[in-house]
């Protein structure tokens, strides 16, 4: 292992601690965090690709190749089926009882994501991922957060079963910054 694959590898250490202590709603957490690599991160980045063909959605294909040329990806995801008890109704039911009602009644649907969620877990989960990418940013490495590899993740149950929504942060530091100027994956 190279010295900058060690340096991207504790910066995604540093990133799921900022994530894991970043604020959560009532204190609860539900965050789920992993860091993936190695052939783990091929095999994520090749069942991106997979999804993408299935589904013929370009960007799937373009990502996966960002995430093959990635160092590490953070995953980090939520399990939102778990209401905050505030009934504030952002999440469509009037009352966190009937939102948990929903969820015993649930089956996996066909859908990237399972739902509907809590929206005070939601804003949980868009918080932790901002303290991350703020952290990598901090150690200058280059990251996108991308949806494609949270639903990928998902999908393998990379996170767990009881996950319902997640994202991937490919972390890459090289020369030039391999998240941007991107072909179309069309």
């Amino acid at each position: 292992m190279t010295d900058v694959k060690r340096a991207v590898l504790a910066v995604a250490d540093l990133m799921a601690l900022a994530a894991r202590t970043a604020p959560k709603g009532k204190g609860v957490d539900t965050i789920l965090l992993r860091i993936v690599s190695g052939k783990e991160l091929q095999t994520l980045a090749a069942r991106v690709d997979a999804i993408g063909r299935e589904k013929n959605i370009g960007f799937f294909l373009r990502d996966a190749k960002n995430i093959a040329a990635s160092d590490a990806c953070l995953l980090i995801g939520a399990t939102g089926d778990k209401p905050a008890g505030v009934n504030c109704g952002a999440c469509g039911y009037p009352t966190c009882a009937e939102l948990e009602s929903v969820y015993r009644e649930r089956r996996r649907p066909p859908a990237s994501y399972a739902g509907p969620n809590c929206a005070v877990r939601m804003t949980d989960l868009g918080i932790a991922v901002g303290s991350a990418v703020k952290t990598a940013q901090i150690h200058n490495v280059d990251n996108r957060i991308m949806y494609s590899g949270g639903v990928t993740a998902v999908d393998m149950g990379l996170l767990g079963k009881e996950c319902t929504v997640a994202y991937a942060i490919p972390l890459s530091a090289t020369g030039k910054n391999i998240f941007f100027d991107r072909i179309s994956g069309k």
